[in-house]
């Protein structure tokens, strides 16, 4: 007869299926939710009622099975499907996909969560923050823009107020220099005379007096240099406060940097002679010339007159005018020619010259020049004298260093070594000494020692840079963030972090694409894109939902179908149980 069991069994089978519908619902619900993760409904049965548990078989009988009617159907529980999703480029390199088993970590309301949803923009501090305002976490760069793991922090990425410069570290050069030009000899020679005849003397009230037969010595005070256009009346050439200037002398065809030095009580020939080397930027470490003489200001201290001797080489040749040397007062007007000059030697070899740019700690452009001299010529190969001087540096010495270069009989540079310079930046901010490697051989630019019409160099590479603006960035595969700047720098801001779960599908849904840890889940292992499986990156990019529509409503049409065939059950014992009524009637 009708049995209200039946109808309590399919009851069971309307809630099961019911909330089979409610979960494929919400996965086509979210069928366009980045980074939506799928979940299926599990059936179990319900405990049945024994009536029989079977027999074994003996010797009388074969044996007979349970006999057990069930009770209806349960719900087991839910399984997250953790697949990845199709990855659809979004053109915005804010967007990240993960293409793996990893998550990424965030932060918000001082809780920790997970998701798959890389849609990441920037907040009004620069962080990098999920949709609903988490913070994306990471790890950030030391001072000198490596990554340092360790703690996770929130990533700042500073668009339009990170500012960066850097100094130069590398400078290359290439050209040829011309092997059949002419072996230097000898350097320009200029003497500094205090009139067409006669040179300087000290006054007899001098202190130091000069040790006759010297007629003047380099300890001589300025103050006490004799007036030459007034010999014998003990007027001095100089006055305290004024400054001596040189301005329009040439060097190699260059106009030399004008310079002042201020004459002082303590100011002697000494100090002028440093002044005139130092900024006519004569290499007083390069050695003698070939001709004997060597290179610096001389002072004959008998006739008082003075030498200029320069260093070796066309590029180097001086010019020096009467015009080019003048006594100033305090206020910088202009008093007298203090100097008679007189060119007697000009400087000779095969050479060249160069200007270039290099950058200090602080962006700051120093220029610096090189010169290369034709030292010699043998069957060995050619060998070039190299100069490197600066006006930008900060002490008096514009002089840098000095040396040889060796080139074989092939025209190549026999030590391809780089050469080290050092300009001084005491005074300007900047770190100090700004040292730079230069070199002149390379795998694509050289220099080289061949037959030509002239030489020529320039220099081709140099790295540093003046101040400039973060203006992009981009995450790499492996979660690194580069940043572009407006001087053409690259740099690294930080690492993007994943977090990888030995069982991911028990992780507890937090709801806005947010996951936390589970009971089940296990602890998260912190690590970076391409290691522990977490996957790579993909910028400009994002997830879309790992739902299955054919699937889902492959799904509601068999729950729909057990829906009506539960409640086919319950209608048909309803009518047994009417006609058993109609029966008692």
């Amino acid at each position: 007869m009708a049995s209200t069991t039946a109808m309590l069994t399919a009851l069971t089978g309307l809630n099961a299926n019911a909330r089979s519908l409610d979960v494929i619902g919400n996965n086509v619900a979210n069928v366009n939710t980045t980074a939506y993760k799928s979940s299926r409904l599990m059936f179990q049965t319900l405990l049945g009622r024994t009536i029989s548990s079977g027999s074994a078989p003996g010797t009388n009988s074969g044996g007979t099975n349970p006999y057990q009617i069930g009770l209806g159907v349960g719900i087991s529980g839910t399984q997250r499907n953790f697949s990845s999703g199709t990855v659809q480029s979004s053109g915005d390199q804010r967007d990240l996909a993960i293409q793996g088993n990893g998550l990424f970590i965030v932060e918000g309301g001082g809780e920790q969560f997970y998701t798959r949803a890389g849609s990441f923009r920037q907040n009004s501090s620069n962080d990098l923050v999920s949709i609903g305002g988490q913070r994306l976490m990471g790890y950030t760069v030391d001072q000198n823009y490596n990554v340092a793991t360790g703690a996770l922090v929130p990533l700042n990425i500073p668009v339009g107020t990170l500012t960066i410069a850097e100094a130069t570290r590398n400078v290359s050069f290439s050209g040829n220099l011309n092997a059949d030009g002419d072996v230097a000899t000898r350097g320009a020679s200029i003497s500094l005379m205090g009139t067409s005849t006669a040179g300087l003397s000290a006054i007899s009230s001098a202190n130091p007096a000069p040790t006759p037969p010297a007629v003047i010595e380099t300890t001589t005070r300025l103050l006490d240099v004799e007036d030459p256009l007034l010999p014998g009346s003990g007027s001095p050439l100089f006055a305290q406060g004024q400054f001596f200037e040189i301005d329009g002398a040439e060097k190699g065809g260059r106009e030399v940097v004008p310079r002042r030095l201020e004459i002082a009580d303590s100011s002697t020939m000494q100090d002028l002679m440093d002044f005139l080397r130092d900024a006519l930027g004569i290499d007083v470490d390069a050695g003698d010339n070939p001709d004997g003489r060597t290179p610096g200001i001389g002072l004959d201290t008998a006739t008082g007159a003075l030498t200029i001797t320069g260093n070796v080489g066309e590029a180097n040749d001086l010019e020096l005018r009467a015009p080019d040397l003048r006594l100033l007062d305090e206020d910088g007007t202009f008093i007298r020619q203090p100097f008679v000059t007189d060119k007697t030697v000009a400087a000779d070899g095969e050479s060249v010259r160069t200007t270039f740019l290099v950058y200090d700690s602080l962006g700051t452009p120093v220029e610096a020049e090189l010169s290369i001299v034709l030292s010699s010529k043998a069957s060995t190969g050619t060998t070039w004298q190299y100069f490197f001087e600066s006006a930008d540096d900060s002490d008096s010495l514009q002089t840098l260093t000095s040396g040889l270069m060796r080139f074989d009989t092939d025209g190549q540079l026999a030590d391809p070594e780089p050469i080290s310079v050092s300009i001084d930046r005491a005074g300007t901010g900047a770190a100090t000494p700004l040292t730079f490697d230069v070199a002149f051989a390379g795998p694509k630019d050289s220099v080289t020692a061949l037959t030509s019409t002239k030489s020529e160099i320039a220099a081709t590479f140099r790295d540093g840079s003046t101040l400039g603006t973060l203006t992009a960035f981009s995450v790499g595969q492996d979660g690194v963030i580069t940043g572009t700047f407006s001087n053409g720098l690259t740099r690294t801001l930080g690492q993007v972090a994943l977090a990888v779960f030995s069982n991911p599908e028990g992780l507890i849904d937090a709801g806005a694409n947010l996951f936390r840890t589970g009971p089940n889940s296990g602890l998260p292992a912190v690590t970076t894109p391409t290691s522990l499986g977490a996957g790579s990156l993909v910028g400009g990019a994002l997830e879309q939902s790992n739902v299955d529509l054919s699937e889902e409503f492959t799904k509601m049409i068999l729950a729909s179908t057990g829906f009506s065939a539960n409640s086919r059950v319950i209608r048909t014992t309803d009518e047994l149980m009417q006609q058993l009524l109609v029966i008692g009637r």
